[in-house]
């Protein structure tokens, strides 16, 4: 499993919502993971939201009347989400293990778990802490982005536009992060998840550091997004990928 420097995630706090959260592509993507999410969570379900962030996930799901357990590595996430009213701790996802009881969701929302080099060593807590028939929702960086790579390509920088292609690479902000594709996601969650849902995130809708766009085209091409998630190109080449698996 990848040691996650939590430093990095500490300096990402301050600013993380006025960057992405509150930014048009932000909002854009995370409600494209909520469509997918909400018609799943019911009034007093129990869920546990790892690598909360600043806790908006975590958040929308308690306004829907769900119990919220969120966790973070970095405290200054956690503060933050804690700013919002959130029921959240300072835990690495590396020791859910230590986590008592289960919960009828589990989710992880824009690449918490891509800092994880190998998935399969959750498979074992995850299996635990997921009730049979309830759901575990993981968002990942996808391997190949079109925009991004669109994006950087124009602009000269190769590298960087390729980045994903070789399923890891370092971020600028001092982590490794890892690309896994679907089927490896799925064989590390084996025999006890079957995937339900598989959607592309953020296919038309750029990532938030691509400038430029106008909001009104942005709405528009998140309603493309919402027509084509689904198809196997819109899995293929948006910013994440959501896969939401139920619990054998």
């Amino acid at each position: 499993m990848s040691a996650v420097p939590v430093s990095a995630f500490d300096r990402l706090a301050t600013n993380y919502d006025e960057v992405w959260t509150h930014s048009h592509a932000g909002r854009l993507q995370r409600e494209a993971v909520w469509r997918h999410l909400d018609p799943l969570i019911h009034a007093g379900d129990r869920i546990l939201d790892l690598g909360c962030g600043t806790g908006e996930d975590a958040l929308h799901f308690s306004l829907k009347r769900a119990n919220v357990v969120a966790i973070d590595s970095s405290p200054m996430m956690v503060e933050a989400a804690r700013g919002k009213g959130v029921d959240a701790r300072a835990m690495s996802v590396e020791d859910i293990a230590s986590l008592e009881g289960t919960f009828d969701q589990i989710v992880s929302n824009f690449g918490a778990l891509s800092c994880v080099r190998d998935l399969s060593v959750l498979g074992e807590p995850l299996q635990r802490l997921v009730r049979p028939g309830g759901h575990l929702a993981i968002c990942l960086m996808s391997r190949f982005c079109l925009r991004e790579s669109l994006y950087y390509f124009a602009r000269g920088r190769f590298g960087k536009a390729a980045r994903r292609w070789r399923g890891e690479a370092s971020a600028s902000i001092g982590l490794r992060v890892f690309y896994p594709s679907s089927k490896q996601v799925q064989r590390a969650l084996s025999p006890n998840f079957r995937l339900v849902v598989d959607v592309g995130i953020g296919v038309c809708v750029p990532p938030s550091f691509v400038r430029g766009v106008s909001p009104t085209l942005l709405t528009r091409l998140g309603r493309i997004d919402a027509r084509i998630d689904a198809s196997r190109i819109g899995r293929s080449i948006g910013d994440h990928r959501l896969l939401v698996f139920s619990r054998i």
